[in-house]
């Protein structure tokens, strides 16, 4: 492998030496900042020896090499020329408002947002009981207390969604947490609704206050929190030390609930109204065209990690309605994913393939796509087409059968309850939409096909079984803490496995021990990753937790240096879990086996707690 020859190769497909603003490396990828991203040419680039994988997220273009990165970023770093960072400022910036604009949408919805698909699953349950017992025995459950209780807590997420929001937007904004759950609560008092949604008209410090329900709202607190961020800067800078504690809440309360009221308030719900009047106004021209358009690009949106800002639609629509059909026409492209990763897995030879593509179904079929996306379809590109095909299918069915859910659940098998409040119709459709954008993408991947990656393994060893006499080794686990399949890792590159086999754990413990006698191959300066060349030559990478790079160092201690050869159990890395959690990280650690093609298999052993003494890791030899 001549680092320098792919260092040239990547240069060349990024656009040029003069497209890079900036380039930076992590344990597994170069992270690139382009002024163009037109001139990337990604298919390409994927290609280019020793590249696993390209992700276009965040503004970044992030080449995937793996524990050889540090190698080519020092022959990248020869090629670019000092003034790199030169360009268009103009398109720099915007380009910095979209994400920034896309980076703080996901900030503010993600974490709510499993509260709200268990939310969504209870709601979708509750109206499958009480269809049941309507029609079987035609009782009505909605008026029995116990009903009453369980519906009261799916609805309540979205009832006080102006509290939740204040919470999660706080954070993203740099705000006082407690304060902005304040300002969200004032708009959730039960007397304040009163007055709001009275007959009077309502005047406040003696002006006239636009009308408006803020229970269930969305767009007024989060610009209401958007404002106070700055206000609480000013009143920080100018407030003597010895008063600030109680004036600086203070007057961020009395000056932001006059903003909200009078401004904020009403700029959000207006521009509430106008995204959803957008969204009906396009389903109402044509139900099928937007099922077929969110059915068929949703994933695309994925990718480029733009589907982010249309989850405030859904959202907002079940705050205000009780009901939404964008993610029911979401879930066609779901069940597209898993269609077409299916295809790959009937169709490929490549042994590794099929085991990634097995995988990418099952957890596209309960939702999360990013291991079928990135793992196989994309990866392979024809059955990316198959799948925004059937999606757009399955969509445009859903659309004409009037489709929609009674909460906002994520797409998959276990959420289908969500959507039988569509009556029969509805139902039908929905279910007609999965199962011909699954089985149509399926089959529509293995008709096309896809040029195959060649299989390093030979039919032999692809079928090698776990027995005493093959088994290389057993590795241990690194860390402590409770076992978490790679596929759940909030890591598109981990998830996929394009990196490797593995497991991941979530520490309980702060150290990181050598798994069994091996060579520090490398280990990255701000130390969150540590890659390992165990004695019987498989390598390994020990990544701890999603994005730590950005700590560059802080909460982490080395105990080990690059080159050292160290026996199973000693300590290599210790770090300060609940710092990291409170700077805002997932401690979740990948555990790869970079080199995994090099064996007959890789298997995981699946527990749900591991200790340093407990084997977590079976290598087959070939």
């Amino acid at each position: 492998m001549d680092y320098k020859d792919i260092a040239q190769a990547i240069l060349s497909n990024i656009g040029g030496k003069e497209n890079i603003n900036e380039v930076t490396h992590c344990m597994t990828r170069l992270r690139f900042k382009v002024k163009n991203a037109s001139k990337v040419n990604k298919d390409k680039l994927s290609k280019v020896e020793g590249v696993i994988t390209v992700v276009e997220s965040m503004g970044q273009i992030q080449v995937v090499i793996g524990n050889k990165v540090k190698k080519v970023y020092e022959e990248v770093i020869k090629l670019v020329p000092e003034n790199a960072g030169t360009g268009n400022v103009e398109d720099d910036e915007k380009e910095g408002i979209m994400n920034s604009i896309l980076s703080a949408v996901a900030g503010i919805f993600t974490p709510i947002i499993p509260a709200i698909a268990g939310s969504g699953m209870i709601k979708g349950i509750l109206s499958v009981l009480a269809m049941y017992y309507l029609n079987k025995h035609g009782v009505n459950i909605k008026e029995t207390q116990t009903y009453i209780i369980f519906n009261a807590m799916a609805d309540a997420i979205f009832y006080f969604m102006p509290i939740m929001l204040g919470y999660t937007a706080a954070k993203v904004f740099k705000a006082n947490k407690i304060i902005s759950m304040v300002l969200g609560a004032t708009l959730c008092y039960p007397a304040f609704i009163a007055l709001m949604t009275g007959e009077e008209a309502v005047r406040f410090l003696g002006l006239s206050v636009t009308k408006a329900t803020y229970t269930s709202s969305v767009i007024p607190i989060i610009i209401a929190i958007w404002a106070l961020s700055y206000l609480e800067k000013v009143l920080e800078k100018y407030i003597p030390e010895v008063v600030k504690i109680i004036m600086v809440p203070t007057l961020a309360l009395v000056i932001m609930l006059p903003a909200t009221l009078f401004l904020f308030g009403p700029i959000g719900i207006y521009i509430g109204d106008a995204i959803n009047f957008t969204y009906k106004y396009l389903y109402q021209l044509s139900p099928a065209l937007c099922g077929a358009l969110v059915g068929g690009l949703w994933c695309v949106f994925v990718i480029f990690g733009a589907h982010r800002a249309l989850l405030p639609i859904g959202i907002n629509d079940v705050a205000q309605t009780g009901r939404q059909n964008l993610l029911a026409f979401a879930g066609a492209a779901n069940f597209s994913q898993a269609g077409a990763a299916l295809g790959v897995f009937f169709k490929t030879k490549n042994n590794g393939l099929k085991t990634i593509s097995m995988s990418a179904t099952i957890t596209a079929l309960f939702g999360i796509t990013e291991p079928a996306i990135y793992g196989a379809n994309l990866r392979l590109k024809k059955p990316m087409f198959c799948a925004v095909i059937c999606g757009a299918i399955g969509g445009a069915i859903m659309g004409i059968g009037g489709a929609y859910g009674n909460a906002f659940a994520n797409q998959g098998i276990l959420t289908i309850p969500v959507y039988a409040e569509a009556g029969t119709m509805g139902f039908l459709s929905y279910l007609a939409g999965c199962a011909i954008a699954f089985v149509g993408s399926a089959v529509l991947t293995y008709i096309v096909g896809f040029e195959d990656i060649e299989d390093a393994s030979n039919e032999e060893t692809s079928t090698v079984k776990l027995s005493s006499d093959n088994v290389s080794l057993d590795i241990t686990s690194p860390v402590e803490g409770n076992y978490v399949s790679l596929a759940e890792v909030k890591d598109d590159v981990f998830a996929s496995k394009v990196m490797g086999d593995g497991i991941a754990v979530l520490p309980k413990k702060g150290v990181i021990t050598a798994p069994a006698d091996c060579e520090v191959v490398s280990l990255f300066p701000t130390l969150h990753a540590v890659g390992l060349k165990l004695n019987n030559g498989a390598e390994m990478l020990i990544h701890v937790g999603i994005n730590t790079v950005e700590l560059n160092g802080k909460y982490f201690e080395k105990h080990v240096n690059q080159g050292d050869l160290v026996k199973k159990g000693e300590k290599l890395i210790s770090f300060d879990i609940e710092k990291i959690k409170k700077a805002g990280y997932d401690v979740t650690t990948p555990v790869i086996v970079n080199n995994t093609f090099d064996f007959a298999n890789v298997v995981p052993c699946e527990v749900s707690y591991v200790s340093t003494n407990d084997t977590i890791i079976s290598l087959v030899n070939n």
